[in-house]
């Protein structure tokens, strides 16, 4: 088996979303480089404006994650928080070790994406707040953060895909079942089966959980604006046959 389980589940669950592709390339060709791909995860978003001719600086705390990123990037260079390195000035992706809420950058970014509901991830508003602040330190004097957030499931709870998510790595086979979605106590909370199948046919089943806090997209802008970024307008993600749509809050940092 090759790759790292971390990656491997990432690549099954995120990897074939690709909704909001073409709002980020829209937003890429109108705000110009370098852009900041917040939970890049392995690569997602960040590679797919890089093979468009993007910089991009893929920011993510889970070490394999990026080790999975730099290897789909042979040309990269990892940036650890706290240190200067120089700028990328060629098409392509940086990965960054860094924690989104503490977090520096060599250059000022033009723009920022956050994708896949990633600022729900983080567990308080106290967490998200030192985000943003983080996000507006990076930008540049009129640079944009887009972030995609869902307020709601449809109808209180969101109504599962049929069929998992299931990828072939070396033989082995991995599939992850949504099993459940529902709201409660100002959150959005999403369980998984993960099952994974070995060459000889053994099965291994696990479950996996994934909480996202939910807050209005109104209370996203007045959080933003406490650290110099304003409400800019916002757009919408539509859903598909496997995942709800977005609501994608754009904020731009003041002159």
């Amino acid at each position: 088996m090759t790759g790292t389980a971390a990656a491997i589940w990432h690549d099954v669950e995120c990897g074939s979303y690709e909704a909001d592709l073409s709002l980020w390339e829209e937003l890429g060709e109108r705000r110009g480089d370098p852009i900041l791909d917040l939970g890049c995860g392995t690569g997602r978003v960040a590679l797919h404006l890089a093979r468009r001719g993007h910089r991009v600086y893929g920011l993510d705390r889970d070490p394999e994650l990026l080790a999975a990123l730099a290897d789909r990037a042979p040309d990269s260079r990892h940036t650890r928080v706290g240190r200067k390195s120089d700028a990328p000035t060629e098409a392509g992706v940086e990965p960054v070790l860094a924690d989104a809420r503490a977090f520096e950058l060599p250059e000022p970014v033009a723009l920022a994406l956050a994708p896949m509901q990633f600022l729900q991830l983080l567990p308080s508003a106290a967490n998200r707040i030192a985000c943003l602040g983080c996000i507006a330190a990076a930008l540049a004097p009129g640079g944009l953060l887009a972030a995609a957030i869902v307020e709601s499931l449809p109808g209180g709870d969101g109504t599962l895909p049929p069929l998992p998510d299931v990828r072939e790595v070396d033989g082995w086979i991995y599939s992850s079942l949504p099993v459940a979605a529902a709201t409660a106590e100002e959150r959005i909370v999403l369980r998984r089966l993960r099952q994974t199948v070995s060459p000889a046919g053994e099965l291994r089943d696990e479950d996996d959980e994934v909480q996202l806090r939910t807050f209005s997209a109104e209370e996203l802008e007045a959080e933003a604006e406490s650290v110099g970024l304003d409400a800019a307008g916002r757009r919408v993600i539509p859903e598909t046959e496997a995942h709800v749509g977005s609501l994608v809050v754009l904020l731009e940092r003041s002159n």
